[in-house]
C-alpha cells in the first residue's frame, strides 16, 4: 500500500521542527503549544507540497475529464491556461482544514505517547 505524500511531508516536517525546539536533546519535552505549532507548520508544508498534484487529480476526476488525454496533458493544460498559480487553486481552504488537522493529530499523538510512557515504563 503506497504511503500518501501528505503523510511523508507532515511527519518529516514535524520531526525536524520538534528536533529544532529540543535543541539536540531528544528527551526534552517541548510542551503542548510548541507541539501544536510544529504540527500546524507541518500541515502547511504538506498542503503546499501536495496541492499541485491534487489539482491535477481533481481535474482528471471532474466533469471535464474528457478534455485531458492523460495526467501529463492535464498538468500542461493547467500551466497553459492558468499559469503556475493554477496548481495552487483551493490552497487557502485546504490550509484552514489541514493545518489544524495535522496540528491536533500530532499533539494528541505526543500526549498519548507521554501517557503510555508513564503507564508502561520501558527503561
Amino acid at each position: 500500500m503506497p504511503i500518501p505524500l501528505k503523510a511523508v511531508v507532515s511527519t518529516q516536517s514535524t520531526g525536524n521542527l520538534k528536533a529544532y525546539f529540543q535543541g539536540g536533546d531528544n528527551t526534552k519535552d517541548i510542551g503542548v503549544v510548541k507541539t501544536f505549532l510544529c504540527g500546524g507548520i507541518a500541515g502547511a508544508a504538506s498542503v503546499f507540497g501536495n496541492t499541485p498534484l491534487d489539482v491535477v487529480k481533481t481535474r482528471m476526476q471532474g466533469l471535464d475529464r474528457h478534455l485531458y488525454k492523460n495526467t501529463f496533458h492535464c498538468a500542461q493544460m493547467v500551466l497553459k491556461h492558468d499559469g503556475p498559480k493554477g496548481f495552487y487553486k483551493g490552497t487557502v481552504p485546504r490550509l484552514g482544514r489541514v493545518v489544524f488537522d495535522v496540528a491536533f493529530v500530532f499533539t494528541i499523538y505526543e500526549q498519548t505517547m507521554k501517557v503510555l510512557d508513564y503507564v508502561w515504563k520501558t527503561d
